[in-house]
């Protein structure tokens, strides 16, 4: 733009924030035309005799240029050419976007209560609640595969279950309190299961005609194998040998780890779903339609509906599901449909007795088997390695910090003494995190600490109450199922979550990824198909225990993929620019205890313990 003084000198309006080295006059102003300050500079950019005067403003909106006043020289002057306005506080020209990529949050945003800040007591309580109905899916399925394969019924699986969850509220109580003190609940594990079953199997049982005491010797097997076994995360979790390992653990070699922690439990969810589709379908389109859309819709002052999906979905397709079975609808179908749909077939109910409290060695003195021992202590590592990325899928969503390893390697040492309770206490299977359960945290986006140790008080509570606990225990399968499908993907994303560390654009990086996440899915289902289509597994000499050191391991989904890509990350080669592509450098100051003030507000030791068992 330009303009024409009498002189004929040519003012020239440039909209920029760069001054000139020459005289200027610069004064603020407000015109009618703009609601910003307004910057004006006038300087001569040739030879002048006199000082120039402005009586007027210039000003600029993203719409309208507009000058008010006069520009007038109240002294003769010569040899000026030009006038420059420079105008600063007001919009710049639009520019084309910048696309920029999101910020790396070493914490998750948008958590409504990390694991220091717990909510109301009311609310807390009901969450506490719903942490203990999500648990129950596994505690329930668990007994209800071994039970009858042990020769037990419907009592010995109401102790059984009863017992779990005694051990669970314990172990999820000690963890929260000592361990890594994460909102981590730990329950049963599906990882132990393969050494029940061979400890089932086992030759010497066969001579026993009785079922009872059949059950009773049985159970006393694993309480020994368990026993011995947990001396395994004992040993490496206190005496800081897991430490050291996870040290060499970057957000890259975590993303595969995570990620299949949730995404490899698939076959625990469409595939059980289905069993009873027409009440699993329902349970997951109303999960959704609670956590996902009506919050959206109708928004109030507190998250009511996505908080307590669970609690309103599970409440009204159980009742629908009730209504079903007094109905007649499942009358005259086979018997493995009425196992999975009837709200009355579970059996545990009539067999769980009103006030139980489950004590050490129930079932009799433990018996030991060297070999049944070491095969339990190959699916202890396992559940080990599965913690492990448990624990740091629970850490993402209470946002709290990446976890030290010093914190981690505690953790482990608790989980060990939490499968030594299994064992003292007869559970018949050991302990790990629970998965669906970190989901949970994802889905209500609350992390605190008080709300997992409340829930492990309602696990105490009812297994104590055997009736009351039995009720809840009755849910369907499916309806648990649709849970999953949920819970396991929001684990399996938060290692997805990692890869804001990774450099992308790196072939190293891709090489890693891709194909520890591909071995992990690819090396376990040759496993699972050659065992399912044979009666026996890859492995199979004339010692059971051997064959379950080698089959378990390469079984876990998690377990090939973290352990591939901690092994790649570790030994391919590496420089200062691939300590950046793993993501390294942003997980250096958590690699110890004390060097971010964080790590004390998340994980310290209450009662000043940390003077006593101080973390490094």
């Amino acid at each position: 733009m330009a303009m024409t003084q009498q002189r004929k000198e040519t003012l020239h309006f440039v909209s920029s924030l760069v001054f000139d080295t020459t005289p200027f006059i610069t004064f603020f102003s407000h015109c009618n035309c703009s609601h910003h300050p307004v910057l004006v500079t006038f300087f001569s950019v040739g030879k002048y005799n006199s000082g120039f005067v402005p009586t007027g403003v210039a000003c600029f909106t993203p719409f309208s240029l507009c000058f008010v006043g006069v520009w007038n020289s109240q002294t003769s002057f010569t040899g000026v050419r030009e006038v420059t306005f420079t105008m600063a506080g007001a919009a710049p020209p639009p520019k084309p976007e910048e696309l920029q990529p999101h910020p790396v949050k070493d914490q998750l945003p948008n958590v409504s209560y990390c694991i220091t800040s717990p909510p109301p007591w009311p609310e807390a309580i009901l969450l506490g609640f719903q942490h203990y109905l999500v648990m129950l899916g596994t505690t329930v399925l668990i007994p209800t595969t071994l039970v009858t394969q042990m020769g037990g019924g419907n009592e010995e699986k109401a102790k059984m279950i009863q017992t779990l969850l005694f051990v669970a509220g314990i172990n999820t109580f000690f963890q929260t309190l000592f361990g890594t003190r994460l909102p981590a609940v730990i329950g049963g594990s599906y990882t132990f299961v393969p050494t029940t079953i061979s400890i089932i199997m086992a030759g010497r049982y066969d001579d026993i005609l009785n079922p009872q005491e059949r059950f009773e010797r049985i159970m006393r097997g694993t309480q020994g194998a368990l026993i011995v076994a947990s001396t395994l995360q004992i040993v490496v979790g206190f005496s800081g040998l897991w430490r050291n390992v996870v040290r060499f653990l970057s957000p890259l070699s975590a993303v595969p780890l995570v990620a299949l922690s949730g995404f490899g439990l698939y076959e625990l969810g469409f595939p059980v779903l289905a069993k009873c589709v027409e009440i699993g379908l329902p349970e997951i389109i109303i999960l959704l339609v609670f956590s996902q859309y009506i919050p959206h819709v109708m928004k109030g002052e507190k998250p009511i509906y996505d908080r307590f999906a669970v609690l309103f979905s599970v409440t009204i397709v159980w009742i629908y599901a009730h209504i079903l079975t007094v109905g007649g609808a499942y009358k005259n179908v086979p018997e493995r449909t009425q196992a999975t749909c009837r709200t009355d077939r579970a059996g545990i109910i009539s067999g769980a007795p009103w006030i139980r409290v489950p004590y050490p060695f129930q079932w009799g003195a433990p018996t030991f088997d060297a070999g049944e021992a070491f095969a339990t202590m190959a699916a202890s590592l396992v559940a080990l390695v599965e913690s492990t990325g448990g624990f740091i899928a629970v850490s993402r969503y209470a946002s709290a910090t990446p976890l030290p390893p010093s914190v981690l390697s505690r953790g482990v040492g608790w989980q060990g003494v939490g499968i030594l309770l299994s064992g003292i206490f007869g559970t018949g299977n050991g302990s790990s995190v629970s998965v669906e359960n970190a989901g949970l945290l994802a889905l209500t986006r609350v992390g605190s600490r008080r709300v997992v140790q409340i829930s492990a008080g309602f696990m105490i509570f009812f297994s104590i109450l055997g009736k009351f606990g039995a009720v809840f225990a009755s849910i369907p399968a499916p309806i648990v199922a649709a849970l999953y499908c949920l819970f396991f993907a929001y684990v399996g994303s938060a290692g997805l979550g990692f890869l804001q560390f990774c450099n992308l654009n790196s072939f190293r990086t891709k090489f890693i990824i891709g194909f520890s996440i591909f071995m992990g899915l690819s090396v376990p289902q040759y496993f699972n198909e050659y065992t399912a289509f044979k009666n026996y597994s890859p492995v199979h000499t004339h010692a059971r225990w051997f064959n379950d050191m080698i089959n378990i391991p390469f079984s876990s989904k998690a377990f090939v993929a973290g352990s591939l890509a901690l092994f790649l990350d570790a030994t391919l080669h590496k420089d200062s620019q691939t300590h950046k592509d793993t993501g390294m450098h942003w997980w250096d100051r958590f690699s110890s205890f004390k060097t971010d003030t964080r790590s004390e507000e998340f994980y310290s030791l209450p009662f000043n313990l940390n003077k006593f068992f101080p973390s490094v």
